[in-house]
């Protein structure tokens, strides 16, 4: 390499490394930093609402306490835009489930706890034989179509088959409806969770009531089941079930900060998180960690005074466990206005702990910008491992933005053992929740956010009807989408 080459090489490494525009943002890193590691209130406002609202189900009026408690946090740290975005969801509560095993032609009935899956029937009592249907895939049910109609399906809620090790695993609302179309008339799912936990979520994969009971038992009476009906082979599965259905209204926490750019004020980020939860704990984990994280961000833009090139949509998602009820009415509002072209990239919050990465969900460009910015949060805190992801995914309030076309991504963690043990389940409560592991979740997001939120250009390009179908093809999601009956294209 000649002298002058070199020189000038030289130059531009150093003009790269100090560029005025990388030292501002480094500097708002480090504002970011300080605030939240002084100020940060995401696990105070989470343990506040943990302890005096409970659960959030949506529908209900705890999940309207919920609702109002966002508000008036996103009013408390300036958000005077703040508003409701209603919508009506079919509101799905539980009241009486009951499951027994009792061999045919007997009256030694033994009970096992069980709870009710979302979306099961208002009423249903079924009595029939059971048949194990492995991990409850499609080739798991191939196997047993023969037998399978109008008998009881016994599944595990996760992959534990050895010839199924290295598949995908599908979503129960997914596996309930491979159930259904085989001809099932109750599906029981085990739990995979040691201690006798119990989970609950839908079962449901539109949000719509289904048209036999879904039941959860605990990996161990998913155990017991099976030796059962592998020695006798006359076993009867009796549910019994009651629940409550009806349409009600439900409202989505929105709070804005318009952008200060006169070319690039109407595109928007929406970063959110679902606010709801289940109803056998307090939601802590699932999504307090998320939604709550949410809010804290709003809070550091507010209290930092930050300006962003691109306005920026706090979100808080109601119905998410329902069916991604709140997400869906927002996408299908926006789509419906021409509004959806302007939301250049969506970041969802959903279970996320100790943020240490991002996932840019199969968007090359996205990824390669991403590294780039987490090396300089690294200059911030040595502790972030940034380590990125590239893969998208289901079933959370991001699935549809990205089915009409919008770039999604979300930061990425890890939680300890023992909370994963508790999703969905009666022991998700704010123990689980680590104060400095979330106000991690607030620094490196809120970094990489504003970042986003004043690039001249997102490297994240809105793709069309054609190119989103091709795109969830070569994620390879078509199939859960057609099980969901959420693929928009013809077969």
């Amino acid at each position: 390499m000649s002298k002058i080459r070199f020189l000038i090489v030289a130059l531009v490494l150093i003009m790269t490394a100090f560029s005025p525009e990388k030292d501002e943002m480094l500097s708002v890193f480090f504002k970011i930093n300080k605030d939240v590691l002084e100020n940060g209130r995401s696990y105070e406002t989470l343990r506040d609402a943990t302890n005096t609202i409970g659960h959030r189900l949506t529908g209900s009026t705890n999940g309207k306490k919920a609702e109002e408690f966002a508000f008036q946090l996103f009013k408390k740290y300036g958000f005077n835009n703040t508003k409701y975005m209603p919508f009506v969801v079919e509101s799905w509560a539980r009241d009486t489930v009951s499951l027994s095993l009792v061999p045919e032609e007997s009256d030694n009935f033994v009970d096992f706890d069980v709870v009710a899956l979302a979306h099961s029937p208002v009423s249903s009592h079924v009595t029939a034989k059971i048949v194990d249907c492995g991990d409850g895939l499609e080739p798991d049910f191939e196997k047993v179509k023969d037998e399978i109609k109008g008998k009881v399906a016994l599944l595990n809620i996760n992959i534990q088959k050895e010839e199924n090790k290295g598949q995908k695993n599908l979503h129960r609302s997914e596996k309930t409806a491979l159930a259904i179309k085989y001809g099932a008339v109750g599906v029981i799912i085990a739990n995979a969770v040691d201690g006798e936990v119990l989970l609950t979520g839908t079962a449901s994969v539109t949000g719509e009531l289904i048209p036999i009971p879904a039941v959860c038992v605990s990996k161990e009476s998913g155990k017991v089941m099976r030796r059962w009906i592998k020695d006798e082979q006359n076993i009867l599965a009796v549910i019994d079930m009651r629940n409550f259905s009806r349409p009600i209204n439900a409202r989505n926490v929105v709070a804005t900060l318009p952008g200060t750019s006169k070319k690039l004020k109407n595109e928007k980020i929406v970063i959110g998180g679902h606010l709801d939860s289940w109803d056998l704990a307090t939601g802590a984990m699932d999504n307090g960690i998320g939604s709550f994280t949410v809010l804290d961000i709003a809070r550091v833009f507010k209290s930092l005074n930050l300006k962003t090139k691109r306005s920026i949509e706090f979100v808080m998602f109601m119905g998410e466990e329902q069916g991604l009820l709140g997400s869906k009415a927002m996408a299908k509002k926006y789509a419906e206005t021409g509004e959806i072209k302007n939301v250049k990239l969506m970041m969802n919050l959903d279970m996320v702990n100790n943020a240490m990465g991002f996932n840019a969900s199969g968007n090359d460009e996205l990824k390669a910008k991403m590294d780039e910015l987490g090396a300089l949060i690294q200059k911030v805190d040595a502790n972030y491992k940034n380590m990125n992801h590239n893969r998208a995914g289901l079933h959370s309030d991001h699935q549809p933005f990205m089915l009409k076309g919008v770039p999604v991504c979300n930061p990425s963690g890890s939680f300890p053992v023992k909370a994963y043990g508790c999703y969905h389940a009666n022991c998700d409560r704010i123990d689980l929740i680590d104060k400095d592991q979330i106000n991690n979740n607030v620094r490196f997001t809120a970094m990489m956010l504003y970042a986003l939120a004043n690039m001249d250009e997102l490297p994240a390009k809105f793709r069309s009807s054609e190119e989103t179908r091709d795109f969830l093809i070569k994620q390879d999601l078509k199939k859960e989408l057609v099980i969901g009956k959420d693929w928009h294209w013809e077969e």
